[in-house]
This record gives C-alpha cells, sequence and structure tokens, in this order.
C-alpha cells in the first residue's frame, strides 16, 4: 500500500526523538498517532530544557548575580524567539502562559471583563475546543454577554454566510475562531474572518493550538488581535504556552492575576502595575519551559514549515484514501488535503470508538477516541464520540498502513 516517497527525511526526524525508538509492553514498535493531543520532543528540546537546570537554573529579573543575569537573558531571548517565530512586531506582545487555555483564559477575563457589557455578542463556531467555549460562557455569565454559535458545513468548515449574518447584527465585540479543528483536522480562513470581524468592529481571538505546530504562522498576516499557542503541540515542553496580543490593546488590559513581578508600586493604599507583558505574568514564571518552547520554534523552523507542511500533506491525502477505502469507516472533515491537516476522526460502523481505540492499541498503535473536548461539534456531527488518529511530522505512510490493518481487526472481531 505505502507507495508514496518521504518529502523529507522521516527516518532522520524520527532518530531525533527518543520516544520513538521505544516498544509496547508485547514488544511492538510504538506507532504513535496521538499528535492532536500532545507531540513527542526532539532531543534538541530536552537537552536545552537539562541545560538551564544544570547550568542556568536561578530566578530571573531581579537577581544581580551571574546565574540571574544567564537565566533572565535565556528567558527573554526565548520571548524574543517565540515572536520571531509567530511574526509578532514586537516581543513585548509575547506574554508566557500555561498553553493556549490560559492564553484564552486571559483575553476573556482580563480584555472582556473590562469591555464586554450586557446585550454584546461573543461569536463562536461549533467546530472549537472547550478552551474556546468555557471561557467565554463564564464572561458572559459575569458581563450579560451572549454567546453565540455559527454552524458549520456538511465538510466540517465554518460557514461564512451564517458568520456575516451574525455579525450583521452590530453586536458582536469578539468572535473567537480556532485556526485548525483539533477534532476532525479543519484548517479555518483565519484572514477572511479577521475582515469580516474587523468591518463588524469586533475583535478576532484565535485558538492557535493546533495551527502553531503545522502552518507557518505570521499573526500580522492573519490580521487577528490575538493568537494563544501551546509549546506541547508543536515538539516543546507542557506546561508552557504563549498569548500574543497587540500592543495597543495589551496596554489598555488590566491585569489577569495579582502577585510578584507583575507590579510597578504596592502600598498600603493599593498598587499599580508594570507594562505588558509583565503585568499578565504574576508569580515565579516556568523558565525552563520558556528556553524548551524557544528550542522548538528553532527545531521546526530548521526543518522548514514548507517542507513540514508538504509532508503532512503527503500524509493526509495518504490517509484519506487508505482509511477512505476501509469498509464500513466514516471520516469526518473537509475532503479537500489541503483544506486540513493529517487530522483523521471516523467512526467504525458496529464498534464503539472506545472499542476501536483498545483493538489498534492491541496492534501497538496509539490513537484517541471521545468527544476530544468538542462536546458540540460531536453533537453537530450526529454521533456521541469518534476515533481520531493524528499525524506529525515524525509519522509515515507505511504507520497509516498499519493503522489501516489493525483497524481491518477491529470490525473482524465485531463483526
Amino acid at each position: 500500500m505505502n507507495t508514496v516517497a518521504p518529502l523529507i527525511d522521516t527516518a532522520a526526524i524520527r532518530s531525533e526523538f527518543p520516544i520513538l525508538a521505544t516498544s509496547t509492553e508485547d514488544g511492538r514498535p510504538l506507532i504513535y498517532l496521538d499528535n492532536a493531543a500532545t507531540s513527542q520532543k526532539p532531543r534538541a528540546v530536552i537537552d536545552a530544557i537539562r541545560h538551564y537546570y544544570e547550568h542556568d537554573n536561578a530566578n530571573v529579573h531581579r537577581g544581580l548575580y551571574d546565574l540571574s543575569r544567564r537565566a533572565t537573558e535565556a528567558y527573554e531571548g526565548a520571548r524574543d524567539r517565540i515572536a520571531r517565530f509567530i511574526g509578532a512586531a514586537f516581543a513585548d506582545e509575547v506574554i508566557w502562559v500555561r498553553g493556549a487555555t490560559e492564553g484564552i483564559n486571559l483575553v476573556a477575563h482580563s480584555w472582556g471583563g473590562a469591555n464586554l457589557k450586557r446585550g454584546d455578542e461573543i461569536v463562536l463556531s461549533v467546530l472549537e475546543h472547550h478552551s474556546n467555549i468555557v471561557p467565554w460562557q463564564l464572561i458572559a455569565e459575569r458581563t450579560g454577554a451572549v454567546v453565540r454559535f455559527v454552524d458549520i458545513d456538511e465538510q466540517g468548515r465554518i460557514r461564512l454566510d451564517e458568520l456575516r449574518a451574525v455579525l450583521a447584527s452590530g453586536h458582536a465585540r469578539i468572535v473567537a475562531i480556532g485556526h485548525v479543528s483539533n477534532a476532525i483536522g479543519t484548517i479555518h480562513p483565519v484572514q477572511e474572518i479577521a475582515r469580516l470581524a474587523h468591518e463588524a468592529g469586533a475583535l478576532l481571538v484565535v485558538d492557535g493550538a493546533q495551527g502553531a505546530p503545522h502552518l507557518k504562522i505570521d499573526v500580522q498576516a492573519l490580521g487577528c488581535d490575538f493568537y494563544a499557542l501551546s509549546g506541547h503541540k508543536m515538539c516543546g515542553p507542557m506546561g508552557i504556552g504563549a498569548l500574543w496580543g497587540r500592543r495597543e490593546l495589551l496596554d489598555a488590559m488590566p491585569p489577569y492575576m495579582g502577585g510578584g513581578e507583575m507590579i510597578d508600586y504596592v502600598g498600603t493604599d493599593g498598587s499599580t502595575f508594570k507594562t505588558s507583558p509583565h503585568r499578565f505574568e504574576a508569580g515565579t514564571p516556568n523558565v525552563g519551559g520558556a528556553i524548551g518552547l524557544a528550542a522548538a520554534a528553532d527545531y521546526l523552523d530548521g526543518i522548514g514549515h514548507d517542507a513540514l507542511w508538504s509532508h503532512e500533506q503527503e500524509l493526509t491525502r495518504y490517509g484519506l484514501e487508505v482509511l477512505g477505502g476501509t469498509d464500513g469507516i466514516t471520516i469526518f472533515g473537509p475532503h479537500d488535503a489541503a483544506e486540513r491537516t493529517a487530522v483523521f476522526s471516523f467512526a467504525l460502523e458496529g464498534v464503539h470508538p472506545h472499542d476501536v481505540a483498545t483493538i489498534v492499541d492491541v496492534e501497538g498503535v496509539a490513537v484517541r477516541a471521545g468527544h476530544h473536548c468538542c462536546q458540540p461539534l460531536m453533537r453537530r456531527l450526529g454521533v456521541p464520540a469518534t476515533t481520531r488518529a493524528s499525524c506529525y511530522l515524525y509519522n509515515t505512510t507505511t504507520e497509516i498502513d498499519a493503522l489501516a490493518r489493525a483497524l481491518e481487526r477491529a470490525r473482524a472481531v465485531f463483526r
């Protein structure tokens, strides 16, 4: 079945990820197809984190000794590195957060808490991850704003005609959209959505948790106002991410949390706060995580986004053909590979997704089953859950073949 020539040297890339050399308990080689949940980490990222803790570990910013200066330089250098990775105009537009979830919560509670009022509208799509739904529901309850949802078409693409109709009310203040669907791989037309949002007087917040690992990101070209990403989806460590926002918006926003580091002055009569980004970074930061995320950006840029995208497009086309040709399988999402990433969310007729995942695990294939934190989407698709196989730069067509064989076994078991 495997007839597609590799566009990048996957064997060389796989050798840089120590975990991919491990085996399952019964000795089968690991086939890891759960990258939408978290990616594996290359040795360059692991080494960067270890080097920090072995040679430069200290708290940052106020220490006058050499170790603290080195830690501060590495930490702020990582901020500058992520700013360049996403095309930000200024490094101080990048705020360190624990991940995209915290970044979206920061915008919802800081900008939303200061600007939303009763009757204002927050516009989402039914494709959104819960992390881009629940924060907006919480701030809507607090402010009296209303959350409205835009539907998708039968291929899982946002209906721009419906978005235009919702925005025509003139009440929208925020449009919040995922760059790429974690559940079915749909790539949203962010530039067009940004134009529509701005014409309606709304801001655009982009959940980039699935966009940053797979696509070349230029926040200025996208035209959005905020962009949130998670390190662990893009070969970086867990517990670190970044929120980008336009400088003029960030400087007008109140702090998200209070504590050390984010203050300018504290007195018994009140406090004043630093400018962005530090006003949003209360407490001791995840210095090692920031350094690891910068190393991940170096790693991905070293491979090249064009090469990465070409490789993933080959996997997408191949997966749609091979998995789509398996009897009894329905794959959700766009039919055109150019409109999606290599995320295959599917239903196997007569078999519950959890049973599918259990059987393919016996074959050494790691996939995920459930609602993927997208319950509104599952209801829109008319299924309680799906099985999801998600590929990344180190995956191969051979591994997709192995998944297809495992699915045939699942069909045979439940026939």
